[in-house]
C-alpha cells in the first residue's frame, strides 16, 4: 500500500508541475546565469583539479541546483498548511509517510529534468565529461534532493509562516554552499577553510561528482561521497516521515 499511495501523490505532484512550464524552466536560471556568466572567466585558470574548468564548475553547479531548489521546497506545504490541503489529505486512506514521498519523488523527477538541461548548455558552452560520469552526477543530485526536500517539508510542518521558514533555510543553504566548494574547490583556499569544509557532508558530494566528470570512479571520494549521499537521505527521509506521521496526532 505504501508505493501505491506513493504513486498517487507522486502522480499529483508531477502533473502540477507539468503545468507549470515556467516554473520548470525557471529553476534553473540560477545555475545557469553561473554557468554562462561566472565558467568563462575560469577558462584556463589552474582549479587545482584534474580536467577542464567547465569539470570543475559543471558538478558544483548541479549540486547548487539541488541545494537550493530542494531546500526551499517546503514553502509550498506551508501554503497547502494555510489553505487546508494538508488537514483534508490527512483524512484520506493515504498512509502518511507517501505524503512526504510522493513530493520528495516528483521534486527528485524535476531537479533531474532540470539537471539534464544544465548539463546540455554546459556541453554546448564546452564541456566534456564521460557519459557515465554524468549519469553519476544526476544520480547524487537525485539522491540530494531527496535528502534536502524531506528536511524542507519536515522543517515546513513545524514554522507557521513563510516569514519563520525563509530565513531558517538561507541561514543554512548559505553556509553549505560556502563550505562546500561549490564554485571552486576547497583546496584553493587557506589549510584551515579546507579543514572546516570537511565538516560539511556537501563537501564530500562535490569532490564525488567532480571524480565522475573526469572519469575516475574507484577513488576515495567517489567512495566517501557515495557512502555520505547515502547516509544522509536515509537520515533525512527517516526524520520527514517521523514527523509527517506525527503532525497533527
Amino acid at each position: 500500500m505504501l508505493f501505491h499511495d506513493t504513486a498517487l501523490i507522486y502522480g499529483r505532484y508531477l502533473r502540477q508541475s507539468l503545468r507549470s512550464r515556467f516554473a520548470l524552466l525557471f529553476g534553473v536560471l540560477m545555475p545557469l546565469l553561473y554557468l554562462l556568466f561566472f565558467g568563462p572567466l575560469l577558462t584556463g585558470l589552474p582549479l587545482g583539479g584534474r580536467g577542464s574548468s567547465w569539470q570543475v564548475l559543471v558538478p558544483g553547479l548541479l549540486l547548487q541546483l539541488g541545494l537550493f531548489g530542494a531546500s526551499f521546497a517546503g514553502f509550498s506545504v506551508i501554503i497547502e498548511n494555510g489553505q487546508g490541503v494538508v488537514e483534508r489529505m490527512r483524512v484520506t486512506p493515504v498512509g502518511r509517510p507517501a505524503l512526504l514521498l510522493g513530493r520528495v519523488l516528483r521534486d527528485a523527477t524535476v531537479f533531474a529534468f532540470q539537471a539534464v538541461l544544465l548539463v546540455l548548455a554546459a556541453v554546448a558552452m564546452g564541456l566534456r565529461a564521460p557519459l557515465f560520469g554524468v549519469l553519476i552526477g544526476f544520480a547524487f543530485v537525485a539522491l540530494l534532493t531527496v535528502s534536502l526536500a524531506s528536511l524542507s517539508y519536515a522543517l515546513a510542518m513545524k514554522v507557521r509562516t513563510p516569514q519563520e521558514f525563509g530565513p531558517t533555510v538561507n541561514a543554512l543553504t548559505m553556509p553549505s554552499m560556502l563550505l562546500s566548494g561549490l564554485m571552486l574547490p576547497m583546496t584553493l583556499g587557506p589549510a584551515w577553510l579546507d579543514v572546516l569544509s570537511h565538516l560539511m557532508p556537501f563537501r564530500y558530494l562535490v569532490d564525488a561528482v567532480r571524480d565522475a566528470y573526469v572519469g575516475s570512479y574507484a577513488t576515495e571520494h567517489m567512495l566517501y561521497g557515495t557512502l555520505v549521499a547515502l547516509a544522509f537521505t536515509a537520515l533525512a527521509v527517516t526524520a520527514g516521515t517521523r514527523v509527517f506521521r506525527t503532525a497533527g496526532a
